[in-house]
């Protein structure tokens, strides 16, 4: 299995920039060829370490509205709906469940009233409190300092090193700390797959 390096980092850290920066001006920067790096960011696709390449659009220069950060507490049984809820919502950007399960989202409410916003959106009987912020700005930091790379396995979910294995599994490829693990992984996938069943 391909070791990551410093260098995939740096292209990462690059993209995350800016999605849209062309692959010769990564490349000038990491001392490879445009179809190096071209290569390398395929790989990080195949890989899932790069899941898409997205628009970030600062919602409140399009329209009057105040961006907030909601804590929200739900019902245990109530968590899952709550949180899929808030996936639908097109003014919340950024949903995040805490440790003490809990519901934080970033949101640009309507200027208007953002109390009755808030309201509006959920169902009262699966929520036990919220708590509102409103915030003044808000900036991006993106930094990839100190990280490393820690594939999971795709069937004991341990770290995958040097010594895993990659296959493609029905179409995707899945990452395995060992033969045992992909050996595993592969005949409950084929033993599950619809075409086994023909």
């Amino acid at each position: 299995m391909k070791n990551f390096d410093e260098t995939d980092l740096e292209i990462l850290r690059l993209l995350a920039e800016d999605g849209r920066r062309p692959f010769n001006e990564v490349a000038s920067a990491v001392d490879l060829s445009a179809p190096a790096v071209s290569d390398r960011v395929s790989k990080l696709e195949e890989q899932g370490i790069i899941r898409q390449f997205t628009i970030d659009i600062d919602r409140s220069q399009l329209r009057r509205s105040l961006p907030i950060l909601v804590t929200v507490s739900t019902r245990p049984e109530c968590f899952d709906i709550v949180k899929q809820q808030l996936t639908t919502i097109p003014e919340v950007e950024h949903i995040y469940a805490t440790i003490g399960s809990d519901l934080v989202f970033y949101a640009n409410a309507p200027e208007t009233n953002p109390r009755e916003w808030i309201l509006a959106q959920f169902d009262q009987t699966m929520i036990t409190e919220y708590e509102v912020a409103l915030l003044t700005e808000t900036d991006r930091s993106f930094t990839l300092s100190g990280t490393e790379f820690a594939l999971s396995c795709a069937e004991c979910g341990n770290t995958v090193t040097s010594e895993g294995v990659v296959n493609r599994v029905g179409g995707k490829l899945k990452q395995f700390c060992c033969t045992s693990c992909e050996n595993h992984f592969t005949k409950r996938h084929d033993r599950l797959s619809p075409q086994s069943e023909s």
